[in-house]
């Protein structure tokens, strides 16, 4: 999916290139992790069985969500809306229909498109057979078709089945405006696929037989008795029923907006309409024929009204929750729209009743819910482990911007019973794994581990206890949440897998929240308020500004705006209770109690100005700070105190936004001197670059503060400075000196230095002076001709020599002038060296350059493989890890993006949770058969009985709904798959497999005709018993005999199956087979007394045949 998404950029033959430098072949830009609902959001589905909500989105995006903090993104090649979206039940797949009528289904496991295909016409209805994989399409002309999706395969299937409206409408007798559009499919619940209801977008509801090719009910406008109608007006104030009289202008059309089923066994169906109107269909009805299309009834409809206005809202989504106390004769209708144009947006829910027929109906109660936002979609959703006895719905309510809401079942029957409380009921927000928006995240930063030595392991510990301790809180937190779908990966519990990596958030109420992030699901496993316990701190509460963090010491840094700087350690123990809190004037020890895990250990408060970096020096012996005033404070992590605080670095008062430690070699000694008490010639070794907003480089010795060299960057012009980093072992300065004429900029132009100033020390110029000129240049030259410079601003980027800064010359090595603002830099390594520079602007476009000569290698966009768009301030919430991960947030969205093919730290595709359980599925199958298997039982108590479950399994499926229950899932595959795989009106049974020798008896493969005249009764008798044991002898034919299967000829198959004619010759002769059905019908009710004369005679051949049949071998069936 991600191959495309970076352009390789078309450069002249480059030679001599360095080793280890980015090359194209290296970009692969992919998703690795991703969290929070996109705020286009706008359809929802749900698993029942794998508990899974998947959310699509208006950019052609698929957010899935499940338990134990798995979310995956799924994203479609095409930004196109979703109109369609559904599970696949317990398969896992997911199907979905996008804008331009692509029908896409998702492979969960794979997390990609198994299939797709594009439909010709304008999809307008769409829907799944529960438990199947066939659905059914209707289109803008008025077609019904039938897809498969074949698993083995891998594709989408179009199955011949289907049928155009004006075969409806002539099957049903009546009459269709040209290409009336189906706004409505939805499958008969109990029917297995048997019956499906076709809505069309006039106001006709046909219920269809697709086993028979024929109408089963037929409901419309027409058949609307106003005069007798039962209307409930449902209003706010008042609950009552009347009646009205007919009027003209209700005899017209009415279009359909929405539907869904009002009962269990699909008996009463509810319609929205465009009107605002609400109509209850009563479905349960005898046969339907051409002559019912006259007849009315009053019990057939119900109407509702949300409101009395003229002017009303369309009724856009239609629910039901059954009452299972009421024997499925109540429950609650989840409705949106239908009230006054203008008014407050609420979702209403209407509590309906009734006693006996649906003439009876009330409604008992009415509750408005007040959305939180405009309304996208909602979902019902049964509880897991819910009975058939007991109400379990629970409802997801989806509004914008991407706010997803959950209300239980036990909050809906507290809505239900106490209106009047309803203010004080309050859902359940969707919990961000990673929040970004509540509370609000200002800065973040990502962080590899030492995975070795004993701070790893011990952090272990601790990590493995604050986990605990977070889940148990989550656990209470989130009883209610229905959520519980897919299967974390074995690597995430595998104890001798350590903490690699750390994803660190600060939040604007200055609480800092850390993750685990070794695996592609984060886990929480600190908290670190903003609050001092016991100590009262000015400015604690305040946003944070910056982080830093120290993986060799497990030591973190916060800064932030109210001048603040919190000391945590992460690895604590309940020995250390001293807590330091230092001020420009004093320094308090306070005993504190901890528990075990992160403790604070000092607060710093020593200007009262926004910290705008922070950076660890020497392994984490010291800790460098920059203010937004300009001015830079060293403090000593080991003995708690100040090193020195600089005045404004520049003139200017410019904020220190960036700071780079270089360690410089000990001219006097080749070795190090780790001690504590370090002299200064042994503290010079370090120095420290400061980079101001205004692009101004100033470099200070890290012990004493003392400024060594200033510059600016751009003199002669205003530039906003991003980033300054120091690439150490990556080319040789004298290899390039002589190319630097050639390479600089005609803007790249000399700066003076500038003087700084310095409250530790005031001999600044002399002690730079004393430096540069006690350390032999020539040996400069030999310790730092593989060190360089990289400045990175808005308009250019610059390579240096970090020699030549440290002598004062700031001439460039190198320098790209950039056509657009950036915005943001990092650079990545390639065995552990910087060999590439990753750049975003503002408008979202990332480029990848290699080090260090600065060459454009690709680019690509967060409009590309997010779907983002560049917002502000982004790029401060936005941190990297060596290795080219890129963590970024957008509004509630946060996610992990990975640019290099050599980079797998997440260990893809083993450490990732799994979306669909397999386990799950196979239990869950494993109980619907034992459930069937239980209603076999009991029915299976007489001969008939048997011998109709025997039939049922060889036969067509045409027997009566009323036995569904006894076919297995197979079965009812097969059934289906023998039904679409023919064309309407024709013989279902050359879709059945050859071996099972099925007759299919149907009304048009009965004969009747007028009982011919007779010589005498003798005669006739003798003929009737020749028939009878004629016939006897055919159906027990083979029972008896161990006969072994042969291989027809393709010329006898042939001979069997061949049909005359192409399809519309069939079709046509379907037609006419129709007209003579009614004829047929008045003719076998006469015959019925002579088929009940015969009932008995007929049940003792059952019992013979049943045994008879034990004896058969399965190829003789």
């Amino acid at each position: 999916m991600f191959t495309k998404l970076f352009q390789k950029v078309t450069q002249p033959p480059q030679h001599d290139v360095p080793q280890g430098s980015v090359t194209v072949t290296d970009l692969d830009p992919r998703v690795a992790v991703h969290y929070g609902i996109p705020s286009t959001a706008s359809i929802l589905a749900f698993d029942p069985i794998q508990r899974l909500l998947a959310i699509g989105t208006l950019d052609g995006r698929i957010k899935v969500i499940g338990g134990d903090n798995i979310e995956v993104l799924l994203i479609s090649p095409r930004p196109l809306p979703f109109k369609n979206l559904e599970f696949l039940q317990n398969q896992g797949f997911l199907a979905s229909v996008s804008n331009e009528n692509e029908v896409q289904i998702w492979d969960l496991e794979q997390r990609r498109i198994a299939s797709n295909l594009q439909w010709e016409s304008n999809i307008t209805a769409f829907s799944i057979i529960c438990g199947t994989h066939y659905m059914y399409i209707g289109d803008e002309y008025g077609f019904l078709s039938v897809l498969k999706y074949d698993a083995e395969e891998g594709k989408i299937l179009h199955l011949p089945y289907h049928i155009p409206a004006n075969l409806i409408a002539e099957a049903a007798g009546i009459s269709l405006p040209n290409h009336p559009s189906i706004v409505g499919v939805l499958s008969q619940p109990c029917s297995f696929g048997n019956r499906v209801l076709i809505a069309f977008e006039n106001g006709l509801i046909i219920l269809w037989d697709v086993t028979e090719d024929r109408p089963v009910v037929v409901r419309g406008y027409k058949d609307l008795q106003l005069k007798d109608e039962t209307v409930i007006e449902s209003s706010k104030e008042l609950v009552h029923e009347h009646s009205t009289d007919a009027s003209d202008h209700e005899q017209a059309e009415k279009d359909i907006s929405s539907l869904c089923w009002v009962s269990s066994d699909g008996s009463i169906l509810a319609v929205g309409y465009v009107d605002g109107d609400i109509l209850l269909w009563n479905l349960s009805t005898a046969a339907y024929t051409k002559d019912q299309q006259a007849q009315k009834s009053s019990n057939n409809v119900v109407k509702l009204q949300l409101s009395s206005g003229s002017r009303r809202l369309p009724v856009i989504v239609l629910h039901w929750s059954a009452n299972r106390a009421h024997n499925d004769r109540g429950g609650q209708l989840f409705v949106y729209g239908g009230d006054d144009i203008g008014s407050e947006e609420v979702l209403t829910i209407l509590n309906l009743e009734w006693s006996s027929g649906i003439e009876t109906l009330k409604c008992i109660g009415r509750v408005d819910l007040t959305l939180n936002g405009s309304f996208a979609d909602m979902i019902l959703v049964p509880n897991a482990g819910a009975t058939e006895s007991s109400d379990t719905t629970s409802l997801f309510v989806l509004n914008n911007p991407g706010q997803l809401h959950f209300y239980d079942d036990a909050c809906l029957s507290t809505l239900m019973s106490r209106p009047e409380k309803k203010n004080s009921v309050h859902a359940v927000q969707y919990h961000a794994v990673v929040p970004t928006a509540e509370p609000y995240m200002t800065v973040a930063k990502l962080n590899l581990l030492q995975t070795e030595g004993s701070f790893s392991r011990a952090l272990l510990e601790a990590v493995s206890a604050a986990k605990l301790q977070v889940a148990h809180t989550t656990t209470k937190e989130s009883t209610k949440w229905p959520l519980t779908g897919g299967v974390p990966s074995q690597l995430s519990f595998s104890e001798n897998n350590g903490i690699e990596k750390v994803y660190i958030a600060g939040y604007q109420d200055g609480s800092v929240r850390i993750w685990d992030a070794t695996f592609p699901v984060l886990s929480l496993i600190f908290v670190l308020g903003s609050e001092v316990d016991d100590i009262g701190v000015a400015g604690a509460s305040a946003s944070v500004s910056a982080l830093d963090f120290c993986s060799s010491t497990l030591c973190l840094a916060v800064g932030n705006e109210y001048g603040l700087v919190r000391l945590y350690r992460l690895i604590g123990n309940s020995d250390e209770t001293s807590l330091h809190f230092v001020t420009e004037t004093k320094h308090e020890v306070h005993n504190m109690h901890y528990e075990n895990g992160a403790q604070c250990t000092a607060v710093f408060s020593l200007l009262n100005s926004p910290v705008c970096t922070l950076q660890y020096v020497n392994s984490g012996v010291r800790l460098a700070v920059g203010f937004e005033c300009g001015r830079v404070v060293m403090l000593d992590i080991s003995s708690v105190s100040v090193l020195f605080l600089t005045d404004c670095v520049t003139s200017s008062s410019s904020p220190a936004i960036s700071l780079a430690v270089k360690t410089f070699p000990d001219p006097h000694n080749n070795s190090l001197d780790h001690s504590e008490n370090r002299t200064s010639n042994a503290s010079a070794r370090e120095s420290v670059f400061i980079l101001t907003r205004d692009a101004h480089i100033v470099i200070m010795d890290s012990a004493t503060g003392n400024m060594i060299s200033s510059w600016s960057m751009h003199p002669n012009k205003e530039s906003t400075a991003i980033s300054i980093y120091i690439l150490e072992g990556n080319i040789s300065v004298s290899e390039e000196s002589s190319e630097k004429h050639s390479l600089v900029s005609s803007q790249d132009c000399g700066a003076k230095n500038e003087p700084a100033q310095t409250n530790a020390h005031h001999e600044s110029d002399s002690l730079e002076t004393e430096f540069v000129t006690s350390t032999p240049a020539s040996y400069l030259g030999q310790r730092f001709t593989d060190s360089l410079v990289l400045l990175c601003s808005e308009d250019a980027l610059c390579l240096y020599s970090s020699k030549s800064l440290i002598q004062g010359n700031n001439n460039s090595i190198h320098r790209v002038n950039l056509a657009k603002p950036c915005c943001w830099t990092t650079i990545f390594k390639k065995d552990e060296k910087a060999c590439g520079l990753i750049v975003v602007y503002q408008t979202g476009l990332i480029e990848i350059r290699s080090l260090p000569d600065l060459e454009l290698v690709g680019e690509s966009s967060l409009m590309s493989i997010l779907r983002w768009n560049f917002r502000i301030n982004m790029n401060k919430t936005m941190s990297s890890s060596d290795t080219g991960q890129i963590t970024l947030v957008n509004g509630c969205e946060f996610a992990f993006i990975s640019l290099l093919a050599f980079e797998n730290d997440f260990r893809i595709p083993e450490a990732l949770p799994c979306l669909h359980d397999k386990v799950l599925e196979a239990a869950a199958n494993a109980a619907v058969s034992f459930s069937q298997n239980q209603k076999k039982k009991q029915v299976a108590g007489t001969a008939p009985g048997i011998l109709g479950g025997i039939i049922k399994g060889f036969k067509g499926g045409k027997a009566d709904d009323s036995g569904d229950f006894s076919e297995d899932h197979q079965t009812v595959i097969a059934h289906l798959e023998g039904i679409f795989s023919r064309f309407p009106f024709s013989d279902p049974s050359t879709s059945i497999a050859d071996d099972q020798e099925i007759v299919e008896f149907n009304i048009d493969d009965i004969e009747i005709d007028n009982p011919a005249p007779v010589s005498s009764s003798s005669h006739k008798s003798k003929n009737d018993r020749r028939d009878e044991e004629t016939e006897r002898e055919k159906l027990f034919d083979g029972g008896a005999t161990d006969t072994k299967p042969r291989l027809r000829t393709p010329e006898e198959i042939m001979a069997k199956y061949r049909k005359a004619g192409d399809a519309s010759a069939a079709a046509a002769h379907a037609r006419d087979r129709l007209l003579e059905r009614q004829e047929k019908l008045e003719k076998l009710s006469k015959r019925t007394e002579e088929l009940q004369s015969g009932a008995e005679n007929f049940a003792s051949m059952a019992n013979e045949l049943a045994k008879t049949m034990e004896n058969r071998k399965w190829w003789n069936i």
